[in-house]
């Protein structure tokens, strides 16, 4: 079937507002779950998504894109709404120019249960309280090319289908199984992991200890960008880990952080 065209001639055009006025949280609609959308932006970000089951809902793009960057995307996407305008218009419209001129509106899916992300998971991280839509989104993509098999994340955490997040992941928050978290220490210890916060502490062991890489099952746990892992929480750890620095710098970005986490720590073999 056929996608249905619609031309905008005004910013208060219903079905557009997805696209523009409904704020982050709106999106995700935490009420109804049910009934959530995200943005997805770029061809190739919305065609990961749409290879890993996503349910498309709208399309936004620039009219001269219908033949062109978008043309693949409409014929996948099926019979849904397509709204179109000169490049003007769009940017009116959302307040910024569309990358490569096309947003995808897609249906959220409910979060899977913990057991499920974690049954076959050899490495996994946990995200505790990282709110930076970039940060988060470099997590994941270094999750999804360095071998880690879940991504957890504390409910005060970045949400990963925030639009910025998925950008700047290229699509890696489709590829990486993710669910929320509420006690992310006795929860995984209770699952067979072996638990590693990375800190500063006097007792800290470095990354590259054998302890670590022995480890059948193991759960990193990362912390916010300035304040780090809550006290509680590095204390119930197995491990509390430390990258070995030079120069007297003493931590790295978050994000920075995980890439050379997860390439130590990668299951070999």
């Amino acid at each position: 079937m056929k996608a249905d065209i619609i031309e905008i001639t005004s910013l208060d055009q219903s079905g557009v507002n997805v696209f523009s006025r409904l704020t982050e949280a709106q999106l995700r609609n935490r009420t109804e779950p049910s009934q959530g959308i995200f943005i997805a932006e770029s061809p190739k970000v919305i065609n990961v998504a749409l290879d890993q089951g996503y349910e498309p809902t709208a399309l936004l793009c620039e009219r001269r894109h219908i033949e062109g960057d978008a043309k693949t995307i409409i014929d996948r996407c099926g019979a849904i709404p397509v709204y179109t305008g000169t490049r003007g218009v769009l940017e009116q419209l959302t307040g910024y120019t569309l990358t490569r001129g096309v947003l995808c509106a897609m249906r959220r899916p409910a979060p899977p249960a913990l057991d499920d992300v974690c049954r076959k998971a050899r490495r996994v991280v946990v995200i505790d309280g990282v709110v930076d839509t970039t940060n988060i989104g470099a997590i994941f993509r270094s999750a999804a090319a360095l071998g880690i098999d879940a991504v957890l994340l504390t409910r005060n955490s970045c949400d990963p289908l925030n639009r910025r997040a998925v950008r700047v992941s290229m699509g890696s928050v489709f590829l990486v199984p993710w669910t929320w978290i509420d006690d992310p220490v006795d929860d995984l210890t209770r699952r067979g992991f072996l638990t590693a916060a990375m800190a500063l502490t006097d007792d800290s062991i470095a990354l590259d200890d054998p302890l670590l890489k022995q480890a059948e099952r193991l759960a990193l746990i990362m912390g916010t960008e300035g304040d780090g892992l809550p006290h509680a929480t590095i204390m119930k750890t197995n491990y509390v880990v430390r990258i070995p620095m030079s120069h007297h710098v003493d931590s790295l970005n978050v994000a920075a952080a995980a890439a050379v986490a997860f390439w130590e720590l990668r299951v070999r073999g």
